[in-house]
């Protein structure tokens, strides 16, 4: 049989064995104090040694209910240490009637921003062809001198000696960045710590949204602007589970102005601090980079 104790349980009862044990008290020390005529009874006894002088009137002697008294306090200790090991901590319960982690609005989400390539270099500039004219005269003066190119066995060839220095080939182009893929969807998604205990995976999701909504809401605080202006509403987050659990790249899909936005955003930033990571995602059986979208709602009290 299992018993279970709350706080105030256990503290309203170990008040009332507290109360118990000095009524208990006060109600031997009103018997005793009320014993009458004890002198006159004892009046003519004789003390024949000091152990019989130490107790000079048996009916007010607290030693002959030392056994009494003792039985009672393990009774008293007993029930404490009771009391105390069935004492019973309950998880905080929080109402999520009607929250649902599904985003229902269509989000546009801007592509990525790439690098854009360099632009082409500039065309060279066009020749300029100068026209001769047609009547120009050519004097024999100018005609050129044409020399013999033949060459016998006599004829020594220079060979020409290139002073010039050769530049370097250019360096090879830098390799493609290696950018590992983000996957919106994956086989088996991210989850909150704290559920692992459960038995099947839907138990373990519906834990871990519960745990994931419940340090939301714990943490979470209500900027002064959007309470004084009574903005309600749901705010949308993106973020990255990678495949060590950590959280990054959190975006603001959707705000509702007044500090609701940066508020939910340094919540799951603050992510990071707890003791226990993100269940990452896996597809194919390895760990991948995945997106979780998170709406949370603000809505005022009263």
């Amino acid at each position: 049989m299992n018993f279970e104790f709350t706080v105030t349980q256990v503290l309203l009862y170990i008040i009332l064995i507290a109360v118990a044990i000095m009524a208990i008290i006060f109600i031997l020390k009103y018997m005793l104090n009320n014993q009458k005529d004890l002198k006159t009874k004892y009046e003519a006894k004789n003390l024949n040694s000091l152990l019989v002088a130490r107790n000079k009137y048996p009916e007010v002697d607290s030693f002959k209910l030392r056994n009494t008294v003792l039985l009672a306090g393990l009774v008293f200790s007993l029930a404490m240490v009771f009391f105390a090991f069935n004492w019973t901590t309950y998880e905080k319960k929080m109402d999520l009637t009607g929250y649902d982690l599904q985003v229902e609005e269509d989000i546009e989400m801007a592509p990525p921003p790439t690098k854009e390539p360099p632009p082409p270099p500039p065309p060279p500039p066009p020749p300029v062809i100068e026209a001769v004219p047609d009547n120009q005269i050519i004097d024999e003066e100018d005609q050129p001198v044409f020399a013999s190119q033949d060459i016998t066995e006599n004829t020594q060839v220079a060979v020409p000696v290139d002073t010039a220095r050769k530049a370097p080939p250019p360096p090879p182009p830098p390799p493609p960045e290696d950018k590992e893929e983000i996957f919106v969807m994956a086989e088996d998604m991210p989850r909150f710590p704290g559920c692992e205990d459960k038995g099947t995976k839907a138990d373990k999701e519906q834990c871990a949204n519960n745990k994931l909504m419940e340090y939301i809401y714990t943490n979470l605080k209500y900027p002064a602007i959007a309470t004084e202006n009574g903005i309600e509403g749901r705010v949308t987050i993106r973020f990255v589970v990678d495949r060590d659990g950590k959280v990054g790249g959190v975006e603001i899909l959707r705000d509702i102005g007044g500090g609701c936005g940066e508020a939910a955003k340094k919540v799951i930033e603050g992510m990071n601090n707890m003791p226990d990571r993100w269940l990452p995602g896996r597809q194919g059986g390895r760990k991948v980079k995945v997106y979780f979208t998170l709406p949370v709602i603000f809505k005022l009290n009263g």
